[in-house]
């Protein structure tokens, strides 16, 4: 599967190290050629010996010894890597590269590695995983097109529990060859696609929402992208990041998210409807905060986007979500049926794993007579065979 693709992985110092031994084997064992870059702190768990039997490659250390190779070695390393993989990455690596820092070979190399795929696998302790600075130079690094594999919950080395546990090795592997093997399917094709929940003002301050996080729209843009599509994304209040998307339209309501999917649908070859836009809005909205005992609020409806780009899509494909409490098939068939939509995911947001805000989903897809339920899965996965099944329509 990797044959051909060369890898360098470098290994920073934490208790995570031992994972990185087998992230190496698994890599070799499907083909590829990885080269091991150490911080002399990782050299305080796992031996280069080690790297340098699981890679067949000598395995590069910042030692005094081995200075006089720097200059040369570095760049011939940064020029071969298809791919750049940091695992485990602690929180000292990450602020180096996000602020410019180069003062080892690690941070050296990575720095003149202006071609590869970057990837970072973030291991440390939960305070520090969500440290305001750190949490910048995630971002910083987002921007410059850095992918992220994020840690997991669990017991820390510490004895804390929580996040930041470096994420398995098979999933990051698995992510390794996704994105070095990625298909380029939607090339030439745009792919608009809406996330997020809408809010409707009742007041100066106060708003009408829903709890949706935009993180199953996210996903499947970042699939879209990854496929060579060019993506369109439309978003409304979210918890998560943007940042690596080009064409990104903020909107608060869900009228002007219907301004601008109606402004924008024709440039689309698919139009994927993951938000969560509020059916209803304040009939009245008060100039100032309201200050009463007793509020009563009289609603209206808002514009149903699906539907409106149903009645005018022509050859384009749309694709509608259903997030339901009850009666999970016939409210999504009739959603399917009512907007003219081609395919229709639905989830029913009551069972654990699949509602909002969180990294996983657990859908059934109905596409013209066919219903195909799936397991639990991360949305990362449920994008995927969204896209697939978006295609094969």
């Amino acid at each position: 599967m990797l044959s051909g693709k060369n890898i360098v992985l470098g290994v920073t110092g934490g208790i995570a190290c031992y994972k990185a031994c087998d992230i190496v084997s698994r890599l070799v064992k499907l083909g590829a050629n990885v080269d091991v870059i150490m911080t002399k702190n990782a050299t305080e768990f796992v031996s280069p010996k080690t790297f340098e039997s699981l890679s067949h490659n000598h395995c590069v250390v910042e030692t005094f010894e081995r200075i006089q190779k720097f200059e040369i070695e570095h760049i011939s390393l940064a020029q071969k890597a298809d791919l750049f993989l940091i695992a485990p990455a602690t929180y000292n690596i990450i602020g180096k590269i996000a602020n410019g820092i180069a003062d080892d070979m690690l941070s050296t190399t990575i720095a003149a590695a202006k071609g590869a795929i970057k990837v970072i696998c973030p291991a440390m302790n939960t305070n520090m995983y969500l440290n305001p600075v750190f949490r910048e130079n995630l971002v910083k690094l987002e921007k410059l097109g850095y992918h992220e594999v994020q840690p997991i919950s669990g017991r820390l080395a510490c004895g804390d529990i929580g996040t930041g546990k470096m994420q398995e090795p098979q999933e990051i592997v698995k992510y390794v060859c996704e994105l070095l093997c990625a298909k380029q399917d939607l090339a030439n094709k745009t792919v608009l696609i809406t996330c997020g929940g809408t809010e409707e003002a009742i007041d100066a301050v106060r708003v009408i929402t829903n709890h949706s996080s935009g993180k199953m729209g996210l996903a499947i843009a970042k699939e879209c992208k990854s496929r060579g599509g060019k993506v369109i994304l439309i978003a409304g209040r979210v918890s998560v990041s943007l940042n690596g998307f080009e064409n990104v339209v903020n909107v608060k309501s869900t009228s002007e998210m219907y301004n601008v999917v109606m402004s924008n649908y024709e440039k689309a070859d698919y139009i994927i409807m993951a938000a969560a836009p509020s059916d209803y809005k304040p009939k009245v909205i008060a100039k100032n905060k309201i200050k009463s005992e007793n509020l009563t609020l009289e609603l209206v409806k808002n514009p149903d986007i699906a539907k409106a780009v149903g009645e005018v899509k022509g050859d384009r494909k749309l694709v509608i979500f259903s997030a339901e409490t009850e009666n999970l098939l016939d409210n999504a068939k009739d959603k399917l049926l009512k907007k003219n939509a081609d395919m229709v995911v639905a989830n029913d947001v009551t069972q654990e794993g699949a509602g909002f805000n969180v990294d996983t989903n657990i859908v059934t897809i109905i596409s013209g007579d066919k219903v195909l339920k799936f397991d639990k899965m991360t949305k990362a996965d449920c994008a995927k065979v969204i896209v697939d099944m978006m295609q094969n329509k």
